[in-house]
């Protein structure tokens, strides 16, 4: 039951009573990815290096000096954070067996306060996608799809056909990192968030994606997708965690030049009994071209939610939203092009065998190491910087970035607190439906609702809301104003409060391992 339950006030609290050890924990954590293998979560398990570091977690318990709340407990990466002795692949035959030779920032954070890395999650090549389908490890399932109640509300199918044809997909790029946290084989995981990535998947797992103020985590570490826009994401199981898990993240890091100067203070959520002083925007924009009814239906229904509860709820207007997807394409595209540049074959990563002259051994590299998504975006990348196209698309997509933002400021002078808004257009859609597209097609559509928090460099969280018609999660995002991490949180803690989103009933689970989820019953680790 203690896989189920929250970090701060029941898990941290059963390892210091001695109810569980940290290694009890690991062990269980390690049989539950085992048997949840099919869903393709994780690309490395690190079991040897997880199990030492749980021994070395319960001597301090035995001494009775834990490092913290996060002391013994078990967490999962996305496998484009580098990570000492551990191979980091960014799921590419470009990094295949590559090997950092030291920790991102992140990651020694969680280490130095004592969690137990499980291992690397799975995700799209680079975390260029919004499925989670193109990396070269193969596609994440959706637990979800397993789920009792998707089985019950989905039409009923022959056992192999619904087996192998009909799970649906995590979202992404961080879909492995969303998909072990949603079937409880980490208590929280670290994704990535540059258009929406660690949101998405949140929304589509029902879980809690956590993507924070521009600068407020270090970057040192991540391998970079768009410099400008990354953030390290938080993903757990409820609002409480994702703020331990911030607390222990943030703050200035002298290897990130782009993280804020002054100390963060962690913080523990207060319980929000009244939010009548507060005022909730909803964006007008936001009411995007393909929003299912569904969405549309539970929004307006949040909305309410806050309005009867006292809140001020007001329409606002974010002008450039219109414009804010195609913005975003040239300017990720241009940074892609020039991060990739780095992956040449001559120091690290893959190198082809041709070699008959450097730049044919340069050339053949990266056709063999990049799949066609990444490729893709490198050639607009480099066209949109191209010295006659510079002004055309890059410097004017600067311009409009900066009336994103602006956009933002306004609506956050005029009063406004948060703005709620959808994360995604629709729940997740089956695999063999979301491959008819290509990449790019896919996520023009899937970060329309996202990509603008990061653009602005605002700090933005899915709360997981209800269950659709097809018995599969939807989630609702808030959005604050810079450095107001705590405000957003305690208003999504609120939320999340009033909703009562279910637990996962992962019966199907039972037939690919007799039981391991059994006994298992509550939601997280704070």
């Amino acid at each position: 039951a203690v896989l189920k339950d929250g970090l701060r006030s029941q898990v941290s609290a059963a390892l210091k009573e001695g109810q569980v050890t940290p290694t009890e924990l690991c062990q269980r954590c390690l049989a539950l990815i085992k048997s949840t293998k099919f869903l393709n979560a994780y690309i490395t398990v690190a079991e040897e290096t997880a199990l030492k570091q749980a021994e070395e977690s319960e001597e301090r318990y035995k001494r009775g000096q834990p490092l913290g709340i996060l002391d013994g407990i078990p967490v999962a990466v996305k496998d484009n954070f580098n990570t000492a002795g551990i191979e980091t692949t960014c799921a590419s035959n470009m990094l295949k067996g590559y090997i950092s030779p030291y920790n991102a920032t992140v990651v020694q954070k969680l280490l130095d306060q004592g969690a137990v890395l499980l291992g690397k999650t799975n995700l799209d090549e680079f975390a260029m996608g919004s499925g989670s389908t193109d990396g070269v490890f193969g596609p994440v399932r959706n637990p979800w799809s397993y789920s009792k109640q998707h089985k019950e509300k989905s039409a009923p199918k022959s056992h192999s056909e619904d087996e192998e044809s009909n799970w649906v997909i995590t979202g992404g790029s961080s879909g492995g990192s969303a998909a072990a946290v949603s079937s409880f084989t980490c208590f929280a995981a670290l994704g990535s968030d540059t258009g929406g990535s660690t949101r998405n998947p949140a929304a589509h797992c029902g879980v809690v994606g956590l993507k924070p103020t521009y600068g407020l985590i270090s970057r040192h570490g991540l391998i970079p997708l768009v410099n400008s826009m990354d953030v390290p994401g938080i993903l757990t199981r409820c609002v409480d965690d994702a703020a331990v898990l911030l607390g222990s993240l943030a703050g200035h890091d002298p290897k990130d030049s782009t993280t804020i100067q002054d100390d963060f203070k962690p913080f523990e959520l207060p319980n929000l009994t009244d939010v009548s002083k507060l005022s909730i925007g909803i964006p007008k924009e936001y009411h995007a071209p393909g929003l299912s009814s569904e969405i549309l239906a539970l929004w307006s229904k949040a909305a309410d939610l806050f309005k009867n509860a006292g809140a001020k709820v007001v329409e606002v207007s974010l002008p450039h939203t219109h414009y804010s997807i195609v913005c975003y394409h040239v300017l990720c595209t241009a940074e892609v092009a020039s991060n990739m540049a780095r992956f040449d074959g001559l120091e690290y990563g893959h190198r082809s065998d041709k070699k008959d002259s450097t730049e044919s051994m340069y050339a053949a590299t990266r056709r063999e190491g990049f799949n066609d998504v990444v490729r893709g975006r490198i050639l607009s990348g480099n066209y949109f910087l191209l010295k006659q196209n510079y002004e055309k698309y890059f410097v004017k997509a600067q311009k409009v970035r900066r009336l994103i933002a602006n956009d933002f400021a306004k609506v956050f002078r005029s009063g406004v607190d948060i703005l709620l808004t959808p994360t995604t257009l629709s729940d997740a859609v089956p695999y063999t439906e979301f491959i008819r597209e290509d990449n790019r097609t896919r996520s023009a559509q899937d970060d329309i609702l996202t990509q603008a928090a990061n653009m602005a460099g605002l700090p933005a969280i899915n709360v997981p809301t209800a269950l659709s018609e097809s018995g599969l999660p939807i989630g609702l995002q808030f959005i604050g104003r810079s450095f107001q991490e705590k405000q957003l949180l305690t208003v999504a803690k609120w939320f999340e409060k009033q909703v009562q989103f279910p637990m996962i009933q992962l019966e199907e689970v039972k037939r690919h391992d007799s039981g391991v989820l059994q006994h298992q019953k509550s939601a997280s680790f704070s």
